[in-house]
């Protein structure tokens, strides 16, 4: 198991916390790791697929050094975690079961809570107060650490990744203002059924680009890369980001043989 421990980390964890972090570790799967000489000694932005739970999990126990997981800020907040936990994870289940499931995401609250304060994240928000994700996460990488983000939304890009949500490529922007030094994000592809985690050659952020062009490179060298990577590996279940059917889960075989008409998930 990941050696846990908080000398990397300025929270304070509990004894529960850290009964659940052993007990998580005993149940997800055990992943080896591709690639991690790619990986810069220093601050570099790593970015993958989200995997349902996978990923933010495999984020907290198998980035190597010092890191920080972005997180909804809603899961760490007592008054939102039952609203968004619904709206974002069980909100499409059938009609006649969703009662159970807004049951249900009442009864994490606690649970969420404690484990969302307790692992090494940063809270992630989509009004005003993304000025504080921005700012911790510029401070965090200004002190050497990595941060892990899994950007994905609901549109369809393929049938490996869907499209990402571009705002973090910002985080080059203020990085360089503070150091000077171009911020390298790296591509990481998940793959639960092949019990690996691959990490990608990084891009370097371009200070001079406008704002939007280099998001949408950025975004757009990310993405093909986490494809590349999983289309060249044995063909296996790609586990996507929207919470559908397993017998809709697609594979990783290149998308002209893949076909059009399934990628919509």
């Amino acid at each position: 198991m990941p050696r846990f421990s908080t000398a990397d980390n300025d929270k304070k964890t509990t004894r529960l916390y850290r009964i659940l972090y052993r007990l998580v570790w005993q149940l997800s799967p055990k992943y080896r790791i591709e690639g991690a000489d790619r990986l810069p000694d220093g601050a570099c932005v790593i970015v993958g697929n989200h995997c349902h739970m996978y990923g933010p999990i495999a984020g907290e126990m198998y980035t190597p050094g010092k890191h920080s997981v972005w997180c909804a800020g809603e899961m760490m907040n007592r008054q939102e975690v039952a609203d968004y936990a619904y709206r974002d994870f069980w909100s499409g289940k059938p009609r006649a079961i969703r009662w159970f499931f807004r049951l249900l995401s009442h009864l994490i609250v606690p649970l969420a809570v404690l484990i969302f304060n307790s692992a090494h994240t940063i809270p992630v928000y989509h009004d005003s107060r993304l000025l504080t994700t921005f700012r911790e996460s510029t401070v965090r990488l200004q002190a050497g650490e990595r941060i892990v983000i899994f950007p994905e939304c609901y549109d369809v890009h393929n049938n490996i990744v869907h499209d990402f949500q571009n705002r973090f490529v910002d985080l080059g922007r203020l990085y360089y203002k503070k150091t000077g030094q171009p911020l390298p994000f790296v591509p990481m592809y998940l793959a639960p059924r092949l019990k690996t985690i691959y990490y990608g050659e990084p891009v370097l952020f371009r200070p001079d680009e406008a704002p939007e062009a280099e998001r949408g490179r950025i975004c757009g060298a990310l993405m093909d890369a986490i494809t590349a990577m999983a289309v060249s590996l044995p063909e296996h279940t790609v586990i996507p980001y929207p919470n559908i059917p397993k017998k809709q889960y697609p594979k990783n075989v290149p998308l002209e043989v893949y076909g059009h008409e399934k990628t919509t998930l």
